[in-house]
């Protein structure tokens, strides 16, 4: 048996119960520990000198220990340790041979700086710093140590918030293959801006290595003199694909699509599959879903990477087909087709033409994109503004304010329903002046439920939560929560109205509230569901619509409680 290696981690030594005059003897060991007349303290300076003498002390003792012990045991096992050449000593062992080397080891392992938390490596790390401000024409080396330290996404979003004179010298400053990464995530106006700036050679090259689908769509963007130029540059195999793409209409499936498919014969075995993968796979965006088609290249289903790698060589594709596949057509709507895949959970959507011929597959970053531009103009359309393409930073003062102009236009324009019933109730106000006070109470929030209650329509309508079958069973389910809102409010209401002008008004002022409340629910939950029956875009019915409308209906309500309560 080979002599046991000890070792005392120096963290530990400190912490040793100090050694007084009694003496310390190992059980399995007769080599005593040496004796101190004077315990030791580790935390006295003033003692340092013999804590290093103590601690060399021990090592030797210990090793003496370990000899000892490795020399019975090897006695018993025939076994004969080899000694030193100097009267029979025990060789010195790693970190506890006499002397100062074990005193010197563990000094500098107390010197040694304990690594920082993750939390303060997040503390210390340098605050972000936008490219903008950074950019120096006459000194660029700042510019592209920041260019390698950041993603393509991130410096897309740099670019597009940048003029065109300025994003199109820091885009010549990144190689090819970054540029390119870089160019496919910006928007389509802003692509065009840095295709204006570049010299044709390099112009050619970046479009050239673009998906087809992503050229497609910035082609559609782009002036016609800007898109001839790039068809006219493209190789027959890239222009073909392109002007595939271009013939379909925008927010269909086939404007989104890559054509770029590796498709699987039906035919054959795993074996040859993945070496077709393998050739083919080096031009497609994707290869984590594979389309199995037949000869005529009618897809019959879809075979995932991963069974492909895991099953055995000599198994047939056609084995590994689900038997349900999942596709949509070039010609449907691409956002019911990415919802399709955000519901199933699909990384990628085989895309058929009309005689369930593969022509592509929609991509879960297009699909993406699809949900994103379709939320955008939800959102604004419920703001009472026309939808955004663009970056906002990016966008003119003017720019922003003639998308909102048209919405911002109707709607004052609408509001003159307001003007009329006050006018029609003018004689109410005269008798009951104190009515006017709480006017903007009422139409408050009698717009504010609806707004919401719109808001939640129009989004259960958009996620397939809602449907027009549904219309009855949602004006019974709103109708329920204004009044339960509504009644709520109105006992805040005539605690209000009691201390400002009296309880005869108050009452008017609490009962308005629960009507108001539940009608401005039942409008606001209910139009977005008439919009879809009359394909509408529910977002349309927008919430400054919704306010709009309950404003003059709620008046109505208003006056005419009030005129009922107060006979007048």
């Amino acid at each position: 048996m080979t002599q046991t290696d000890l070792h005392v981690a120096p963290s530990t030594l400190p912490a040793f119960t100090p050694l007084t005059t009694r003496e310390a003897v190992s059980p399995r060991c007769d080599t005593p520990l040496p004796r101190h007349e004077t315990a030791l303290s580790p935390h006295d300076p003033a003692l340092l000198s013999d804590r290093e003498a103590a601690l060399s002390e021990l090592g030797g003792a210990l090793s003496d220990c370990a000899s000892a012990v490795s020399d019975r045991e090897g006695a018993g096992s025939g076994q004969v340790r080899p000694q030193a050449e100097s009267g029979g000593a025990p060789p010195e062992r790693e970190g506890f041979a006499r002397g100062r080397e074990p005193v010197t080891e563990y000094v500098a392992a107390q010197e040694v700086p304990v690594q920082q938390s993750a939390s303060t490596h997040d503390e210390d790390r340098a605050p972000y710093v936008p490219l903008r401000d950074i950019v120096d024409p006459h000194r660029v080396g700042p510019t592209l140590e920041w260019l390698d330290d950041h993603a393509p996404h991130v410096i897309a979003d740099e670019l597009a918030r940048m003029d065109a004179v300025t994003a199109g010298m820091v885009f010549r400053l990144l190689d090819k293959d970054r540029a390119l990464d870089v160019f496919e995530e910006l928007e389509p106006v802003d692509q065009q801006q840095i295709l204006s700036g570049l010299r044709d050679e390099r112009f050619r090259e970046l479009v050239e290595e673009m998906d087809p689908d992503d050229r497609a769509r910035m082609l559609r963007e782009a002036p016609a003199k800007v898109a001839k130029k790039v068809l006219a540059g493209l190789s027959p195999r890239e222009r073909r694909m392109t002007a595939q793409l271009l013939g379909y209409p925008e927010g269909s499936v086939g404007y989104y699509m890559t054509p770029e498919v590796v498709a699987l014969p039906r035919n054959l075995p795993v074996a040859q599959a993945l070496q077709w993968v393998r050739t083919k796979g080096g031009n497609a965006e994707t290869v984590y879903t594979l389309p199995v088609v037949d000869g005529g290249r009618r897809i019959i289903g879809v075979v995932e990477l991963r069974d492909l790698v895991l099953s055995s060589p000599d198994a047939m594709i056609a084995d590994l087909v689900a038997a349900e596949p999942v596709f949509v057509r070039a010609t449907d709507s691409a956002e019911k087709a990415a919802r399709l895949m955000q519901g199933a959970n699909l990384i990628n959507l085989p895309v058929v033409d009309s005689e369930d011929r593969l022509v592509g597959l929609l991509t879960i970053d297009d699909a993406i994109e699809v949900i994103e531009a379709a939320d955008s103009e939800d959102v604004a359309r419920q703001a009472g503004a026309a939808p955004w393409e663009g970056h906002y930073m990016a966008a003119g003062v003017f720019q922003l304010a003639r998308y909102r102009a048209m919405w911002l236009t109707l709607l004052l324009v609408a509001a003159t329903l307001t003007v009329s019933v006050t006018d029609l109730f003018e004689g109410t106000l005269e008798q009951a002046a104190h009515l006017a006070l709480f006017i903007p109470l009422i139409i408050g929030a009698g717009g504010n439920a609806g707004a919401q209650a719109a808001t939640s329509c129009v989004r259960a309508v958009a996620v397939g939560e809602v449907r027009g079958s549904d219309l009855f069973r949602v004006v019974w389910r709103e109708c329920r929560v204004g009044l339960l809102l509504g009644t709520m409010l109105a006992l805040i209401g005539v605690v209000i109205g009691g201390l400002f002008v009296g309880m005869e008004i108050a009452a008017v002022v609490g009962i308005t509230l629960v009507l108001i409340c539940a009608w401005a629910a039942t409008i606001g939950g209910t139009m977005p569901l008439l919009a879809k029956k009359l394909r509408i875009d529910p977002a349309v019915i927008s919430a400054p619509m919704v306010t709009t409308l309950v404003d003059a209906t709620g008046l109505i309500i208003y006056f005419t409680t009030a005129k009922l309560v107060l006979g007048i």
